[in-house]
């Protein structure tokens, strides 16, 4: 049988697919390092949030036992220290949620690419199929033919024979 005559097609496209695959694997491997950090910004950000609150409640604890006025100040220059330590830790966790959505798009496109290098790869071998099948049936047919022709061929070397006698 001949051989496919697309066969180095099909072999480019099944490395592109496999590329694809790659990409898509290393897109979803750093999605979940995003991901990672996002949480871990978010456990930095409630501890200070956890912090802020158990410091009010110390201040109102002061104010309610009647603590002295420097004291009291004291504690509120600290909680607003607290306060821009809290806001800084949520822009943190804000920009790495944009880096999260990003990693999510760039996994989306992956994927997406990956699934149309993969239509493309079945596309062909669905074509290779078809292809096989006719050349098959060609051949078949060639066989048929020169079947037909070897019988003719023995038949009229039967005629001409002059029988034994």
């Amino acid at each position: 049988m001949k051989k496919y005559p697309l066969e180095q097609l099909a072999f480019i496209k099944q490395k592109k697919l496999e590329e694809a695959e790659k990409i898509l694997r290393e897109k979803k491997a750093l999605l979940a390092e995003e991901e990672r950090k996002l949480h871990e910004h978010e456990l930095e950000r409630d501890q200070v949030l956890l912090h802020k609150e158990a410091k009010l409640k110390q201040m109102r604890e002061a104010l309610d036992e009647g603590a002295k006025a420097h004291k009291i100040e004291q504690m509120r220059q600290y909680l607003k220290l607290v306060k821009e330590d809290l806001q800084a830790k949520q822009r943190k966790v804000e920009d790495q949620k944009k880096k999260v959505h990003e990693a999510e798009q760039n996994v989306e496109k992956a994927r997406l690419n990956m699934l149309e290098k993969q239509k493309n790869v079945e596309k062909l071998a669905r074509h290779q199929k078809e292809w096989q099948k006719e050349e098959k049936k060609e051949q078949e047919r060639k066989d048929e033919v020169v079947g037909d022709e070897m019988g003719s061929a023995r038949h009229i070397m039967k005629k001409r024979k002059p029988p034994h006698g």
